[in-house]
């Protein structure tokens, strides 16, 4: 059994320029109260005791050590100790303190060994001091001391000993040896700060005293010891799972053809977007000397693109928000915004493959030179992007394809490691490369058009503006049934500016 113990009476002297402190630790024959009820420690139920080895804390924490014992006497009061500081902040403020009066008590944390029980108090033959502690007050106000040493009757005594309780350690509750004056004046009263050891508990209480004592609370040590619980593999079920905080599945925010063509903000109003789009052009025409000009009348007309919303959201209870680790709404909201991204980009890739038109060629290669000479003669520049799809993609123009592509000796073609093929490089391991040189773009939220049919695209990034908002969020508190409304949205707009500029490939 281990147990904190406070001295009713101590007699504590700091001295600061030799950084030490001392005190009565122990006294013999002399009731004082713990965890397990009241204790006598009997003259000699120490034996030889390593002063060395016995360390100085604050307040029991084995996490503040301050200082170590240097001596310790045995005398008819009880233990005398004095104690050696570091240099330490937390070791000056401890001298500093006890030499004000302010943090003045000394208790021990001991490891009873051989003890009888006698009306019920419990008489110490033999123990072992684990460590020795820097205390304030006890448990109790000093009005409380005087109320507990008056109080007679039962409702009392509840009374007091619910107040006494110390927020600052739930898990371990002990009486501290009370400062200098307090024990001059207060006479000792039978007080019990937390029952002795009840063996009597079910399942589940024996199995929240093993997690409590792993966590130092001295009661469940108690507990634990009075059950003789000796290994895991003696109690299975005993140890709680431990859960890491790393979610397995990809949450992909990426928007490979999104990146490929040109971006802009939506205007600030209004769920259509107009772009000016020239019909007739204005002409030049050789003209002879003393001729009339060439005249032509010019049009401009408006292409009109639709603004849409996407949205998602999600009804969650407000326990799985409060007490969830990793946070589920964290994660949560980090999916809509992937889904969000996804949708998006396969969106606006749909538009491009469903307007497009068709370059054929009686190879891979041949068919994306087709491409770009196509593309070219609508743009009157040359394209700079390859689209295809991870896999699935129509006639093998896919990144399997690519990669997969060789020729009549079974030599890669785009793939290869010699940089002087002259069809392209793809860099095996990364979808990072080019294509007949074109960048190859691949990516895996591409659905290709209306029919589901994933053609390889050959298109300029210009060709196409992607116009977008920023994405919002809205919380909404159901108070009826302490739920909250989590969604996020935003508004996007495709200007497909030249369709045919965007070339499906096709081998015949």
């Amino acid at each position: 059994m281990e147990i904190n113990f406070s001295a009713t009476e101590i007699n504590l002297t700091a001295n600061t320029s030799k950084r030490e402190i001392s005190g009565l630790i122990v006294p013999f024959n002399s009731a004082g109260y713990t965890s397990a009820g009241e204790v006598v420690f009997e003259k000699g139920a120490f034996g030889n005791i390593t002063a060395s080895k016995i360390k100085l804390l604050r307040d029991h924490d084995i996490a503040q050590p301050v200082g170590r014992m240097t001596q310790v006497t045995e005398t008819a009061q009880g233990l005398e100790a004095t104690f050696k500081l570091g240099s330490s902040t937390r070791a000056q403020d401890t001298l500093l303190e006890a030499s004000e009066g302010l943090k003045d008590g000394l208790s021990i944390g001991a490891k009873l060994d051989q003890w009888s029980e006698k009306d019920g108090v419990i008489y110490v033959s033999a123990a072992t001091i684990k460590e020795v502690s820097v205390v304030t007050e006890p448990a109790f106000s000093e009005a409380r001391i005087a109320l507990v040493a008056s109080a007679t009757e039962p409702e009392q005594e509840k009374e007091i000993l619910m107040a006494e309780t110390n927020p600052v350690a739930e898990t371990e509750v002990s009486v501290e040896a009370a400062e200098v004056k307090a024990a001059a004046s207060t006479p000792a009263t039978q007080v019990f700060t937390a029952p002795r050891v009840n063996t009597n508990v079910t399942a589940g209480q024996y199995a929240m005293a093993q997690i409590k004592a792993t966590q130092g609370d001295s009661d469940a040590r108690d507990l634990v010891a009075a059950l003789q619980i000796a290994t895991v593999t003696e109690n299975t079920g005993m140890v709680p799972p431990n859960y890491l905080k790393d979610v397995i599945g990809v949450i992909d925010s990426q928007r490979p053809f999104i990146d490929s063509i040109e971006r802009a903000p939506l205007p600030a109003s209004g769920m259509k977007v107009f772009s000016p789009k020239l019909g007739t052009q204005a002409t030049v025409a050789l003209t002879a000397e003393g001729a009339e000009f060439s005249s032509t009348d010019t049009t401009v007309t408006f292409q009109e693109d639709s603004i849409v919303k996407f949205a998602g959201a999600g009804v969650i209870n407000v326990e799985l928000l409060d007490r969830s680790d990793p946070s589920f709404l964290d994660l949560y909201l980090r999916e809509l915004a992937a889904s969000y991204a996804q949708k998006t980009d396969a969106y606006a890739s749909n538009i491009a493959a469903q307007n497009s038109a068709a370059s054929t060629g009686s190879t891979i290669y041949k068919a994306i030179a087709d491409g770009i000479a196509d593309a070219y003669g609508v743009m009157k520049r040359t394209p700079n992007n390859l689209l295809v799809s991870n896999s699935g993609g129509s006639g093998d123009i896919d990144f399997a394809g690519l990669l997969g592509a060789v020729d009549t000796t079974g030599r890669p073609i785009f793939a290869a490691a010699a940089p002087q093929n002259a069809n392209g490089l793809v860099s095996q391991g990364s979808t990072v490369g080019t294509v007949a040189g074109l960048n190859l773009v691949v990516d895996p939220y591409y659905t290709g058009n209306d029919a589901g049919v994933k053609y390889g695209l050959v298109y300029p990034s210009d060709a196409m503006r992607f116009h977008e908002s920023g994405t919002l969020e809205i919380r909404a508190n159901i108070v009826a049934n302490g739920r909250i409304e989590v969604g996020v949205y935003g508004y996007v707009c495709v200007v497909n500016r030249y369709p045919t500029a965007f070339r499906y490939l096709t081998v015949a």
